[in-house]
């Protein structure tokens, strides 16, 4: 027999192993084994079983078949469902197969091959010799020197003493010349079940003539008779005030039984459950007609897929929650992702009080343990509701029936690295196959999306009211050009803003301020020879972090030390321009010293529980003002914020992206969502110099019908999504000349293989980000309606350049982009 692997490799293709007879019977698709790749055993996924090797399409003649060296699973971890699904992410945007399987199971979970270096005689030979004595400064006999002090070492422990490309070849010279053998041995998973030790009682007669139990005995017993559980040993050992020996003693007395059980890291313990689950509130007319139309299809078990579009604060929450309960009363599973792991807790805490401990949690800052303990409950069916981030539309969820995508129009739903799938589209051909439901939902919808519900493919329904009869925020736009006149000067904060926010800290309201830019100042300047600060890898400006007194670079995490004169003209005057929100907060501190003023991006969010600590904080009014990066605008509901501050949105409306108002009207509106939630009206201020800026003028009104009838103009005009496809192509390398040489041929042979000239073929050109990690980036975009004949060009002008030796390493594909930079 044989099966067909897929590797989790940048290679798009499957290989063919023979399946040994010992693992014939018990191999199924979906199962992982160990099979040699290259001069390395790997990790795959059989994809195919077949009984001949005839039936792969392959010839025999010219092939070694190899075999596979081990079997993991008996039962198969990846169900045919996402099987299927991640066949189809592979096919569609263009990705590794085995890449799209390996996002499918938690970190940790495969075994992996270790190298291990192993000295021979003739090495240690070598090393007694005196010509070897004379060279132990070289690379070569120092690593020799390592392996010989311990008989063998791994590769990675050699990467400790060298980098990782330079362990690599000094094994293989010493292999070269018979100092070293290879050998190949794997290591466990890195990550298993959690065990502790737990204590029962064990329920006996008394013995007749037996010794009588002790006070602390005593104590023990009665703490464990009064549980109906069995308790922790550490645990016991603390409620009862005794030591260890005590409860040994009484398991030697046969009175407890001490034993090993798993034990499961609950990401979501440490949170606190709202009280009630909601359903005793009243729904508005519009609620329960949403609710009803979702509940139609549900009842019918047939793919529907639905934009409730509904404002800020309309109660789209409340509609996810009631269909959720639709589903799982039909024995049906549900998902809902949201667009940022930090929203988890706050949607998390509500589904549990709707479901209990059915609800499992999935996202990349889980632990290890806690996302296979996760991941384990819901492939057993223990969790019938799941929630994350975008990775969690691989949750093993069998029978689903309800996928709900939260704020879907959010650019974080796609994925930037391999496989680059965008979570909400990936979800919709997820229930698409299930016959399931989907719901999209957003107050500022994506163009795609809005324009889908206007053609019929998604049924839209519509939320138009606060819920309770709240009002919707007041918006102003204070014009900073008029505040530059006033002062002769430029200023961070207009009179109007600093006097909305001294008026709203009067009130005992709480204020929020965003400026979409984290740190201290976005670039410095020296005022005599004009330098500025770049980073070496990437085509940008260093940011100057004053906490940390560093200038980094947000791309590559490039760092420098602040210099204390410039480093072109040793002149002594460096200015730091560009306000970040580490600036802001410190001049809001200044301002007004008495206030309580806490930030929120990703510089305060890095420990494990901060975002969760600062929300709370706000949200217990023990932080009167928020500053923070767009994080502030997505999906919190603080009912004593009645004022929003947006300090700028002109850097965001200024990017070279056809999507650039759109994304400013979306942050604007949301934001400006966040005002005026409870029972007092809300206000927000936004200042720019582009106050004629449709965007703004749109944002102001919150008027997301007239923003899309202008928007969707200027798509059909310029060619721009929803009315064609984009696949944007960037070919990257540290030669310039290698780098525009290949997009030279991709173009050439694109525009060659489009025999019915369907497409259009922009480029090549030099990427917005023009030099990013290294790396020189030139971009070829290709716009069409016809995406079969885009696909088919692409893979013939990438087969002919694979052919002609060229490296398809150096090419990225990234199909619907959601950002062209």
């Amino acid at each position: 027999m044989f099966a067909e692997i897929a590797i989790p490799l940048n290679v798009h293709q499957t290989f063919t192993y023979r399946l040994p007879e010992s693992f014939a019977a018990s191999a199924k698709p979906g199962c992982r084994v160990l099979v040699p790749f290259s001069k390395q055993l790997l990790t795959g996924y059989i994809v195919e079983i077949y009984e001949r090797l005839e039936e792969t399409g392959q010839d025999a003649e010219g092939y070694e078949i190899k075999d596979v060296e081990e079997l993991f699973d008996t039962e198969p971890l990846v169900t045919p469902e996402l099987l299927d699904l991640t066949k189809w992410i592979a096919d569609y945007y263009y990705a590794p197969w085995g890449e799209a399987i390996k996002m499918c199971l938690p970190a940790g979970i495969n075994a992996e091959a270790e190298t291990i270096v192993s000295i021979t005689g003739e090495g240690r030979a070598a090393l007694a010799s005196s010509a070897a004595k004379r060279s132990q400064s070289s690379v070569k006999m120092q690593a020799l020197a390592f392996v010989a002090e311990e008989g063998m070492i791994t590769a990675s422990a050699l990467t400790k003493h060298f980098n990782k490309a330079r362990a690599a070849a000094v094994i293989r010279e010493l292999e070269r010349a018979g100092y070293v053998t290879i050998t190949r041995q794997m290591q466990s998973a890195q990550v298993k079940p959690k065990r502790q030790q737990a204590v029962k009682l064990i329920e006996r007669a008394p013995i007749e003539g037996s010794k009588p139990l002790s006070e602390q005995q005593e104590k023990v017993i009665k703490v464990l008779f009064d549980s109906s559980e069995p308790i922790a040993f550490a645990q016991l050992a603390e409620l009862a005030s005794v030591s260890a020996s005590v409860i040994r003693t009484l398991e030697k007395r046969g009175y407890v039984e001490v034993f090993t059980r798993e034990v499961r890291r609950d990401p979501l313990a440490h949170l606190k459950h709202d009280n009630g689950d909601g359903t005793g509130l009243t729904l508005t007319s519009q609620q329960q007609s949403a609710l009803d139309r979702i509940s139609e299809k549900l009842n019918g078990g047939e793919y529907a897929a639905f934009l409730l579009h509904g404002v800020t604060g309309s109660g789209k929450t409340e509609v996810y929650m009631r269909a959720m309960r639709a589903a799982l009363s039909q024995g049906k599973t549900a998902l809902m992702l949201v667009p940022e792991i930090s929203l988890t807790p706050m949607f998390a805490r509500r589904l549990r009080a709707h479901f209990g401990d059915a609800v499992a949690i999935l996202h990349s800052s889980l632990s290890d343990g806690e996302r296979l303990d996760e991941w384990n409950r819901i492939r057993q069916g223990e969790a019938r509701v799941c929630i994350g981030a975008r990775s969690a539309i691989f949750a093993p969820l069998e029978k689903i029936g309800l996928i709900v995508i939260d704020e879907e129009h959010e650019a974080s739903y796609k994925q930037e690295e391999s496989p680059r799938y965008h979570g909400r589209d990936t979800a919709i051909m997820r229930a698409n196959r299930a016959n399931a439901v989907v719901i999209l939902g957003s107050a500022t919808p994506s163009m795609e999306s809005f324009h889908n519900a206007h053609t019929d493919k998604y049924h839209y329904l519509k939320l138009d009211e606060r819920f309770g009869g709240r009002a919707l925020a007041n918006v102003e736009v204070t014009d900073m050009r008029v505040v530059f006149t006033r002062h002769g000067k430029q200023q961070v904060f207009s009179d109007e803003m600093k006097a909305a926010i001294k008026e709203n800290y009067e009130r005992n309201e709480q204020t929020l301020v965003l400026l979409n830019r984290r740190g201290y100042s976005s670039f410095t300047l020296c005022r005599s020879c004009g330098h500025t600060a770049r980073c070496l890898n990437c085509d940008v400006t260093l940011t100057y972090h004053k906490s940390e007194s560093r200038l980094v670079c947000h791309y590559c995490n490039y760092q420098e030390r602040v210099p204390r004169s410039c480093p072109e003209c040793e002149g002594p005057f460096i200015y730091y321009l560009g306000e970040g929100t580490e600036q802001i907060e410190s001049l809001l501190k200044e301002m007004y010293p008495k206030m309580r003023i806490s930030r929120l991006d990703r510089d305060t969010t890095r420990r494990r529980g901060a975002f969760e600590k600062l929300l709370n904080e706000f949200a217990g009014g023990e932080i009167d003002l928020m500053v923070g990066t767009q994080m502030i605008a997505k999906g919190h509901d603080f009912h004593n914020v009645t004022l929003v501050c947006v300090v700028s949105v002109d850097a965001g409306l200024g990017m070279p992206d056809f999507r650039s108002a759109e994304r400013t009207f979306q942050l604007l509106t949301q934001v400006a969502g966040r005002a005026g939630r409870g029972e007092k009206a809300g206000r927000v201020i936004i200042q720019s110099y582009h106050t004629e800026h449709y965007a703004l003028d749109y944002a102001r009104e919150q008027n997301y019908q007239k923003f899309y009838e202008y928007e969707i103009n200027f798509r059909r005009n310029m060619r721009y999504p929803p009315f064609v496809a984009l696949i944007n192509v960037i070919v990257k390398h540290a030669d310039f000349a290698k780098a525009a040489g290949i997009a030279a041929d991709l173009t050439r042979l694109i525009k060659a293989a489009d025999g019915e000239k369907v497409l259009r073929v922009l480029g090549p050109a030099p990427a917005p980000m023009a030099r990013l990690k290294g790396e020189h980036r030139l971009q070829v975009l290709i716009k069409t309606r016809y995406r079969r004949q885009a696909r088919e060009a692409l893979d013939a002008a990438m087969l002919e350049i694979k052919e002609a030796g060229g490296d398809l390493r150096m090419i990225t594909i990234e199909v619907d982009p959601v950002s062209l930079m």
